[in-house]
């Protein structure tokens, strides 16, 4: 009889009669796959479902874009995907993404598991769609998640996955509550996915707000000039257009370091930068930092190196009280001289078009990209005097706080729905939903 954790007995509650709580090794087969994404000559070519594959998909079918690579005889025997099987993910840099399944929905011999993935073969006991809820429900993937060894990265081995314990009733009621939950989820998912329409809908007039603002003030009626820049177009008549670096007082990179959870300085990562603002919600520290390294209220934090969709990125630091902030290596605070309005700039920075261009000015740099302040520097900035950037900034940040405050109503919601769909996950494979079985 298998012993069952108290831990895992409280996670799964009180499961109905004729329900059992067994090791998954028991009724599925488990494998890591060990099939990379390297081409060599003296092997077969195939197609790979890969991390991402598994990661942004529920299902994966036969319409997804799948890698080409090669394996030999013994790979492809061993892990050709088959219908019912489940793929999870076994690594990853946030313990968070361990575990994630998909279920796949036909046989394809041509298509091998990928590196960083396993595979669940379920038996004749166990119905593939069910084990694929189960895998996102609470009680197995907290397993999962507690099983994955490893600090900055996480590696989940065939030992914990084999012995976890899985809930299961009768064959037929396994389909029905996967049934179940096909259907209901889909409803969830698609208000969920309205609601993130109408986010994207909030943060487009965001943008448009900003860049009509910026670019061409306040005054409908300001009479307008050529300012000879592609991504500016006319900008009012009385306004200057220079680089970046006509108005900018310094520019410093960040420190490099091993970064720990705790210690007496926080160093900004480029994940604190969200939509013009710094988020300190995940720092890291270090014991000490040069103290000219130490932002200041109104620095700006730009970053110089990631993959090309991030370069360019900018935000705000406003100051904080609870301890000293400073910026890694990839990151580059700006501070502005006495003609340039920090805040301004950071809307400035923040338009698509001006990081648009920032980007075909970054460089190739292993595998990321690489945007050098004093490239970037040269850009030509629209420059208002003083006073107008004050007042765009006064009527922006009205604007902005508004739309946000709607977006974070949004979110909350989405939130809510979230949390509700992984509930009715759990109570499902678990038996606490009447009128299932």
């Amino acid at each position: 009889m298998t012993t069952v954790p108290e831990k895992v007995q409280q996670a799964y509650g009180l499961i109905p009669a004729g329900w059992r709580l067994e090791k998954l090794k028991f009724y599925a087969g488990v494998r890591n796959s060990n099939v990379d994404k390297t081409i060599s000559d003296d092997e077969e070519p195939v197609l790979l479902c890969n991390y991402t594959d598994v990661y942004y998909n529920d299902r994966i079918t036969r319409d997804l874009d799948f890698m080409q690579g090669s394996a030999t005889e013994s790979e492809i025997e061993k892990f050709k995907l088959k219908r019912d099987q489940v793929i999870i993910t076994k690594d990853s840099e946030g313990w968070d993404d361990i575990g994630i399944p998909a279920l796949v929905t036909e046989d394809m011999p041509d298509v091998l598991c990928g590196y960083h993935l396993s595979v669940f073969e379920p038996g004749p006991d166990l119905d593939g769609a069910f084990l694929a809820w189960l895998c996102r429900s609470d009680p197995l993937n907290d397993q999962f998640k507690l099983g994955a060894n490893g600090v900055t990265r996480y590696g989940l081995g065939q030992y914990p996955m084999k012995n976890a314990l899985v809930a299961l009733p009768p064959i037929e009621t396994q389909r029905l509550i996967a049934r179940f939950l096909d259907a209901k989820t889909a409803q969830l998912d698609g208000l969920i996915e309205k609601k993130r329409a109408l986010l994207d809908r909030l943060d487009e007039k965001r943008q448009a707000l900003i860049t009509r603002a910026v670019t061409k003030g306040l005054d409908p009626d300001a009479p307008m000039k050529p300012s000879g820049i592609d991504w500016l177009g006319d900008v009012p008549a009385h306004w200057d257009v220079l680089p970046l670096k006509r108005v900018l007082a310094s520019s410093t990179y960040g420190i490099s370091a091993s970064l720990e959870p705790t210690g007496e300085v926080a160093i900004l990562r480029m994940g604190n930068l969200v939509d013009g603002e710094i988020d300190l919600g995940d720092a890291r520290f270090l014991d000490e930092v040069d103290e000219g390294l130490l932002l200041t209220p109104n620095d700006i934090v730009f970053n110089r190196t990631n993959s090309l969709d991030l370069v360019g990125k900018a935000a705000i630091f406003r100051g904080c009280q609870d301890y000293p902030v400073s910026l890694a290596s990839y990151l580059v605070r700006f501070r502005f001289g006495s003609r340039y309005h920090p805040e301004y700039a950071n809307y400035v920075m923040g338009t698509n078009d001006l990081m648009a261009l920032g980007r075909t000015l970054a460089l190739p740099s292993i595998g990321q990209a690489n945007l050098n302040p004093s490239r970037y520097a040269q850009i030509e900035f629209p420059i208002p005097p003083f006073e107008e950037q004050s007042k765009i900034v006064e009527f922006l940040a009205e604007k902005v706080r508004a739309l946000r405050k709607g977006a974070t109503k949004i979110v909350t919601s989405i939130e809510k729905l979230e949390e509700y769909r992984a509930a009715l996950i759990t109570a499902a494979v678990t038996g606490k939903l009447t009128g299932l079985q």
